[in-house]
């Protein structure tokens, strides 16, 4: 190796190494997501992220979908939902669930993927290339993908390396932030978000989407617009877009109106009440 070339690795291990650090002070918080792709873009040009969680090899979760890419949010929900199942990263994944150290995915070729698969998360979304690792931590797999576009073009030999390198570290840095995130929920919190949940599996709620389901679990649970988009990794913005889109799907126009259909729903189930949050807070 070159003096020349010793010289730029020293360089780019550093800028590596410093632009992990922006993103691991954030871990915890709902600027995470920003810093992590801000960190995945000037690292290997990374457009899109996208990080699921599986406890089992049946379930599947979106935590987090940020970057560039318009359908994001329903590609997330799309796998989570039933896709997860023809992933072909899924079998080693669970082959290594007694690990503890990250797992590097090969690359798949196209062809490997069902038809349906290939359609909507390439064809449609306009994804090339993917780069993925998954780690499992306390019985959970935090499964993180990478994408690159048809604008931006094929990772090249130079950032496949560069990822494969800082894949451990970036991996690891995710899923201590989805797990702060899931330890700031108290236990009563928890037993009531898994009680309203039940209401969302029947019409009319059954029509929302996954992130509108979300957003308004958080406002049930008597949460301040800032404190869902934090606890989501969204913007504020985002929040009260979902909002709105879920009070129209659902032909409402308040808080009070989904608190009462929720209600309602658990009461046609039969279900008796947890310790129900005593003030909604309005979304600013």
């Amino acid at each position: 190796m070159t003096g020349i070339s010793r010289s730029a690795s020293r360089e780019g291990q550093s800028f590596v190494a410093n632009g992990l650090e922006q993103a691991i002070l954030r871990v915890g918080d709902g600027a995470f997501s920003d810093a992590l792709m801000t960190y995945l873009q000037r690292l290997a040009g990374v457009d899109h992220c996208m990080v699921f969680a599986f406890a089992n090899d049946r379930n599947a979760e979106c935590l987090l979908t940020a970057g560039d890419i318009a359908i994001g949010e329903d590609l997330g929900s799309a796998y989570a939902g039933h896709f997860h199942a023809n992933d072909p990263n899924k079998e080693i994944i669970f082959q290594r669930a007694s690990e503890s150290n990250a797992v590097l995915m090969p690359f798949v070729a196209r062809r490997m993927y069902r038809s349906d698969y290939r359609k909507l998360f390439f064809d449609d979304s306009g994804i090339v290339d993917k780069f993925a690792t998954a780690l499992w931590h306390d019985g959970m797999c935090i499964y993180a993908n990478f994408y690159r576009l048809a604008s931006t073009g094929r990772y090249s030999e130079r950032q496949v390396a560069t990822l494969h390198r800082t894949g451990p570290s970036i991996v690891a840095a995710i899923t201590r932030h989805c797990q702060l995130l899931s330890g700031l929920r108290k236990p009563e919190e928890a037993d009531a978000s898994r009680l309203l949940k039940q209401a969302f599996v029947a019409a009319p709620l059954d029509a929302l989407t996954a992130r509108e389901r979300d957003v308004c679990l958080g406002i049930l649970r008597g949460l301040s617009s800032e404190a869902i988009a934090g606890e989501l990794a969204i913007s504020v913005n985002s929040v009260l877009t979902y909002r709105r889109r879920a009070y129209q799907r659902l032909d409402i126009t308040s808080q009070n109106e989904l608190f009462s259909l929720v209600m309602a729903r658990l009461a046609m189930g039969g279900v008796s009440n947890p310790s129900w949050p005593t003030r909604i807070r309005d979304l600013n």
